[in-house]
This record gives structure tokens, C-alpha cells and sequence, in this order.
């Protein structure tokens, strides 16, 4: 039996790494914090609800004007607590989402949802592969990784692709800086490129088309929430939705990325490649047993209101920390041609994609 004293010592060392912890993140916490309060008081303005920009687009237009407008001083120190939101907070804020729908929402994707998301994200990244280096002479790992975080899910899955296509850092900023400046162009023009796609595409009326739509083409998860929220409760539900099958997919596409022609296979092998594309969708699945959860009825209405109100606290958090990543000195030294890239993919999930989910549609009668 050990002595009280034992473990004593072990104590200050843990506060010490406690407190360095928090010395790190507190400032990037509390600067997002701020600003997505501020985005949640506008949202209440009648300017910004009649014209349904809501909190979570709001705050991402005020990270990234304090991401682009603020002394480097300042966006410095606040960095680690900045990736926190944009990271764990973004997850664990899907993740919450998933309380606001039930098992009977998922049927609204069925089949028809999973094959409109591998055809959209084969079709995109297949794209980005033959057009980056063929047509705009774009090197090979940035094609990549632009085309992995359009055809996913944006910043993460150009995070989670690096290693398999072993990019330089300079790629994978390049890539970023892409990937979240047109997932951000989404979260503005959606809400009305959304109504222009249903009219032009024939989507069906109602939730489901449009919540397809959003779902197979926006970039980043929380943008998705953000655009699906503007466009109305029935289309977001959807939207996430459709959007968790394209993360899911994250697992198979490094594994088939790992064996490709692509990219070469010394050093990093295809086995640490299985072991990461299979933790990387984890809130995908805690979005899943949150559905489950909230199905069952058995947590009380004021648990469950408190933990979706975080959820939204977290989002707006996340949405901070992508506007203030938007930096636009990082995409002009980008050069035009990743610009050209993404400009292109993006055309191609914008009217492609309608063209896909109105073609999913008749074909699911």
C-alpha cells in the first residue's frame, strides 16, 4: 500500500501542465468566445433575419475580418485556442447537432444520399487530379490535397490526406487557404445559389432536395450547418446528414489514395494510413449515436435543450476560428493557379452537383 506522500509529488507537475495548458489556449478560446457572442446578438437584428444570415454565417464574417484586420500581435498568442475550436469544438458541435434528429430523418438520405456522395467526391477529386497538374500545371500534392478537401470535407480532410500524399508544409497551407476560402464563398451564395439550382435542376420541393445539395457540395461541415440553416430546419437536417456520409467516406478514400498510382509508397505505409482514417471520423459516428440518443426519448427536454444549446455555442466557435484561418495574404501568395483549382471544383459541385442530386432523384422514383 503507497503512502499518501507518494503521490503528492505528481501534483504540482499536473497544475504546472495545467496552467500552461490554459496559458496557451485561453486567449484563442476567449477571443472566438467573444465574437461568437457578438454574432449571436446580431443574428437577433431584423436586418440580418429577414434576409436569413444567421449566427453561425455571422460569425464566420467576423473572424475573418478580425482574422484580416487585427495586429498580428494579437492573432498570434490567440493561435492554439483558435485550432481548438476549429478542431475539437467544430466536432464536438456536430456531433451535438445530432439531437436536434431522429432516426426517421435518416431515412430521408437513404441509398440514393450514400451513392450521390461517392459519386460527387470520385468525381471531384478525379477532377482536381487530372486538371491540377494536366491543365494548370498545378504540382501533384497540392492538386491533391485541394481536391481531397473539396470533394470531403475542407480543411480536415486536407490535414488528413497530407501524410498519404507527403506534402510539403507550403502545400498543405496552399490547400487549406483554398479549400476555406470557396467553403466560405458557399456559406454566402448557397442560400440563393441554392433556390437558383432547385429552379434550374428541377429539384423536388421541400427539404430533402435541397438538403441533398448542400450536403454533397459545401465544403466544411460547419458551413453546411451554417448555409442548411439559412435555408430553413428541414434542409440543414438533411444537409448534415448527407454531409456525415461524405466524412464517413474519409476512411476508404486514404485507404484507396495509400495503394494508388498517385502517390508513392516508401516510408508511411498503408497500415499507419488504416489506423488514421479510422479515428478520423469519430464525431461522425458520435453525430450517429446522438441521432440514436435523441430517438430513444429518454433524455429530459432541459438536458437535452442545455446540450444543444452548447452545440450551437460551438459551432459559432468553430465558424470564428475558420474566418480568422481565412487569411487573404496567404491565399494572394498562393499565386492564381490553386484559385484556378478550387474555381473550377467549385463550379463543378455547384451545377454539377444539381444536375447529380436531380438525376438521384429520378432515378429514386
Amino acid at each position: 500500500m503507497s503512502s499518501p506522500s507518494s503521490t503528492l509529488p505528481l501534483a504540482p507537475g499536473r497544475l504546472h501542465h495545467g496552467r500552461r495548458w490554459l496559458g496557451r489556449h485561453v486567449g484563442g478560446l476567449a477571443l472566438c468566445a467573444l465574437l461568437a457572442l457578438a454574432a449571436q446578438a446580431l443574428g437577433h437584428w431584423p436586418v440580418f433575419d429577414h434576409h436569413g444570415i444567421g449566427t453561425l454565417t455571422l460569425a464566420l464574417l467576423l473572424g475573418i475580418v478580425a482574422g484580416n484586420g487585427l495586429p498580428q500581435r494579437w492573432l498570434g498568442p490567440a493561435e492554439h485556442g483558435a485550432a481548438l475550436s476549429r478542431q475539437r469544438l467544430l466536432r464536438a458541435g456536430v456531433m451535438l447537432f445530432g439531437l436536434g434528429l431522429t432516426v426517421r430523418d435518416l431515412a430521408h438520405v437513404g441509398l440514393t444520399g450514400v451513392l450521390l456522395a461517392a459519386v460527387m467526391l470520385t468525381s471531384t477529386f478525379a477532377l482536381a487530379a487530372w486538371a491540377g497538374p494536366r491543365w494548370l500545371g498545378l504540382d501533384r500534392p497540392t492538386s491533391l490535397l485541394i481536391g481531397a478537401g473539396s470533394a470531403i470535407c475542407g480543411a480536415a480532410a486536407v490535414i488528413a490526406t497530407e501524410p498519404v500524399v507527403r506534402a510539403r508544409n507550403g502545400e498543405a497551407t496552399v490547400a487549406v487557404s483554398t479549400v476555406v476560402l470557396f467553403g466560405t464563398f458557399s456559406v454566402f451564395l448557397y442560400p440563393w445559389l441554392g433556390e437558383a439550382a432547385a429552379h434550374w435542376a428541377a429539384l423536388p420541393q421541400g427539404g430533402t432536395g435541397l438538403g441533398l445539395y448542400l450536403g454533397a457540395t459545401v465544403h466544411e461541415v460547419a458551413q453546411v450547418v451554417a448555409a442548411g440553416r439559412s435555408m430553413g430546419t428541414d434542409v440543414a437536417g438533411v444537409a448534415v446528414i448527407e454531409k456525415m456520409v461524405r466524412v464517413m467516406l474519409l476512411a476508404p478514400f486514404l485507404l484507396l489514395l495509400a495503394s494508388s498510382r498517385l502517390v508513392r509508397q516508401p516510408g508511411e505505409g498503408t497500415e499507419a494510413t488504416v489506423r488514421r482514417g479510422r479515428h478520423t471520423p469519430w464525431f461522425a459516428w458520435g453525430f450517429l449515436a446522438m441521432v440514436g440518443l435523441h430517438s430513444t426519448g429518454w433524455l429530459p427536454a432541459p438536458l437535452e435543450a442545455a446540450a444543444s444549446q452548447a452545440g450551437t455555442v460551438m459551432l459559432a466557435m468553430a465558424m470564428t476560428a475558420l474566418g480568422l484561418n481565412t487569411r487573404w495574404a496567404g491565399v494572394r501568395a498562393a499565386g492564381l493557379r490553386p484559385l484556378a483549382l478550387g474555381t473550377l471544383l467549385w463550379a463543378w459541385l455547384v451545377v454539377g452537383g444539381a444536375l447529380l442530386v436531380r438525376g438521384a432523384e429520378l432515378l429514386g422514383g
